[in-house]
């Protein structure tokens, strides 16, 4: 297996640039997501690294060898698609042999391959059957299992849950962890505009917006930690809340005003050393961190609410600007067109300057 590294990794269409100088390290058996909305990059990168796509600048290594123009089916790479690409005429177990039958490699060693990626997959069972005869979690296992007897340095998954139910979705994600954890050592990077997946799946997290990197980190890092807004927005679910905000004070942190919540004032435990009084800021809190008791308490009409038995999910306060999603377990009396009492802890609380960027 094989670590990966990007320096100043770029790509162009025409006069239309899509990568940015990409600089990305990633270790020898870490299971890294790309992760960003529609449009930000992710699958571009992911193909240059499998040698799809040609750079327009820059390096990409796998291990210590440079692949710029390396084909792909020698750089030691295994790439899991949104489709699952099989041949309707052959079975699971001539899908998952068939590259190594055309590299020529014995059947012996054919053999013991597929027998290896059926046990991990729990296909033995199905090695027989043909593509219509299996549900859409069984195929995308069997699209696995062709990538596993590769035996590759570097497994690159492109968004391979994405046209699967909610359900087996839930399913494929913990046989991907389990897959990993079996294949000890094994580097994979995988594709996903799916936040949830990023969090569950990944020992590092890359977040891409307009083909640049906005922050890496572990994922409870990017949770607790983001840099600036568009991160702290994209990484947990349901999203942050964002309340427009202005600085009022600094004395002993920053005091803010609300200004579409009737100027409620709230004092963050931080320097702010890149903000000043009077300047237009906005203040970020998670759903599940506002409480019924503690912090600026805020009164909000309900839009909607959701109960989902242990927990409720309340929108409100439309009215009064930018509605919030509040997450809270004493919500069940809550009903559209009441009023709803939440509170802002400040240690909770986040503030970005008008760019975007975290004040600390």
């Amino acid at each position: 297996m094989a670590g990966l590294t990007l320096r100043d990794v770029k790509k162009s269409y025409g006069p239309v640039d899509v990568i940015h100088g990409v600089d990305l390290d990633i270790e020898d058996g870490e299971f890294v997501v790309f992760v960003g909305p529609s449009g930000c990059g992710k699958s571009t990168l992911l193909r240059m690294i499998a040698g799809l796509e040609e750079i327009t600048g820059g390096d990409v290594s796998i291990g210590d060898r440079q692949v710029n123009d390396v084909d792909p089916a020698e750089r030691g790479v295994a790439m899991v698609f949104q489709t699952y690409a099989l041949y309707p005429h052959m079975t699971v177990e001539e899908n998952m042999s068939f590259g190594l039958r055309m590299n020529g490699h014995p059947k012996a060693e054919i053999d013991k391959a597929v027998k290896n990626a059926a046990d991990i997959l729990q296909l033995d069972a199905l090695l027989k059957r043909k593509p219509a005869a299996l549900s859409g979690g069984q195929r995308q296992r069997v699209a696995i299992g062709r990538a596993i007897v590769r035996n590759p340095d570097v497994f690159l998954f492109d968004e391979p849950l994405s046209n699967l139910d909610a359900e087996l979705r839930v399913a494929m994600r913990v046989e991907i962890s389990r897959l990993h954890n079996e294949l000890s050592g094994s580097t994979m990077i995988y594709v996903t505009h799916d936040q949830t997946e990023a969090m569950t799946l990944a020992d590092k997290i890359v977040v891409l917006r307009g083909g640049n990197i906005e922050q890496v980190g572990a994922p409870l890092h990017l949770y607790d930690d983001p840099d600036n807004a568009f991160v702290a927005g994209f990484i947990g679910s349901p999203r942050m809340n964002f309340l427009d905000a202005e600085v009022t004070g600094k004395d002993g942190g920053v005091t803010v005003k609300l200004t579409k919540q009737n100027d409620t004032t709230i004092t963050l435990p931080v320097a702010g050393d890149s903000l000043s009084v009077g300047d237009a800021c906005q203040l970020g809190i998670r759903p599940e961190h506002m409480s019924v008791s503690d912090g600026a308490m805020l009164t909000l009409k309900v839009d909607v609410a959701e109960h989902l038995g242990s927990d409720s999910y309340i929108y409100a306060g439309s009215t009064q600007g930018k509605s919030l999603t509040i997450e809270t377990n004493e919500g069940r009396n809550a009903r559209h067109g009441t009023e709803f009492q939440i509170g802002i802890p400040p240690e909770k609380a986040f503030l970005f300057s008008a760019d975007g960027l975290r004040a600390r």
